[in-house]
């Protein structure tokens, strides 16, 4: 996944619009106009980097003669101390974007350190780990390019990438086999159909359906393992709900082919990165 500059400019801009109404009242009244300063990122923690490029653009859009240096990249792993990158600009500007800056890198890396923590508990099995549509709004695509720098995948980014029927849709259409086929009388030949199961009824019920993923939902080890094998390979299958680092390795082992989890982007804990001035 990458990201769009059109998209990075606008949350960019939206975030320091938000953060100096029209002056800092600091920086601005404390440090001459022309001087200027090298500073750097350093890490303050373990972990994977993702969100440089992003931070480095909110001095870029400040001070049209910043310059700087990476010694990472995003998707690297980074130790406690290591310097990031460093760079060069005016003082106020420096001052004014740090926020911001630090703000955005902090909390993409601390997605892209947690996503790596599940990928990394899932190996020696066929589960991929994915993210979710609970994601902060108007930040979703820094979020989910975050997954991908830990080494997940991204679950579809809106509701027009494919047909989600979760429990409310089976409900409100009377089932889970009708429901299904009046999507695919309108559905375009592209998009894919998933069905929210929540037993092994409405797992048999969805394979009849022809759903081509089968989202296991709040379902126990057992419970899971017993599904997978029915469905044997007729969809794939997604485990999801009330699933975490402590119980992910488990879940992987019942055979699921996706295993998605909300809190890699609803309630992830921020990378520690600071800004050092020289």
């Amino acid at each position: 996944m990458t990201l769009n500059k059109f998209y990075v400019d606008e949350v960019i801009k939206n975030a320091i619009k938000e953060d100096i109404n029209y002056i800092d009242v600091s920086a601005d009244y404390l440090i001459p106009e022309n001087q200027r300063n090298d500073s750097y990122f350093i890490a303050k923690d373990d972990g994977i980097l993702c969100g440089l490029d992003v931070a480095m653009r909110v001095f870029e859009l400040l001070d049209d003669t910043f310059a700087f240096t990476a010694h990472k990249k995003d998707g690297d792993e980074v130790k406690k101390g290591d310097i990031i990158v460093e760079f060069n600009g005016l003082t106020r500007e420096l001052l004014k974007g740090e926020r911001t800056a630090l703000n955005l890198i902090q909390h993409m890396s601390g997605i892209a350190t947690a996503a790596n923590k599940a990928v990394k508990l899932c190996d020696g099995t066929c589960a991929s780990v994915a993210d979710t549509r609970k994601t902060l709004p108007g930040l979703r695509s820094l979020q989910k390019y975050a997954v991908t720098c830990g080494g997940g995948r991204n679950h579809r980014y809106n509701l027009s990438d494919g047909a989600m029927l979760k429990d409310n849709h089976i409900d409100a259409c009377g089932g889970i086999i009708p429901a299904v086929e009046a999507l695919r009388e309108k559905l375009g030949h592209m998009v894919k159909i998933e069905v929210e199961t929540r037993n092994m009824d409405e797992v048999k019920q969805a394979v009849s359906a022809k759903a081509d993923v089968i989202m296991l939902d709040n379902m126990n080890c057992e419970q899971m393992a017993e599904a997978v094998k029915y469905i044997g390979g007729r969809a794939k299958t997604e485990a999801s709900g009330n699933i975490t680092l402590q119980n992910i390795a488990e879940v992987a082992k019942t055979g699921v082919d996706i295993i998605s989890l909300g809190a890699l982007t609803h309630s992830v804990k921020a990378f520690d990165i600071s800004m050092k001035m020289k």
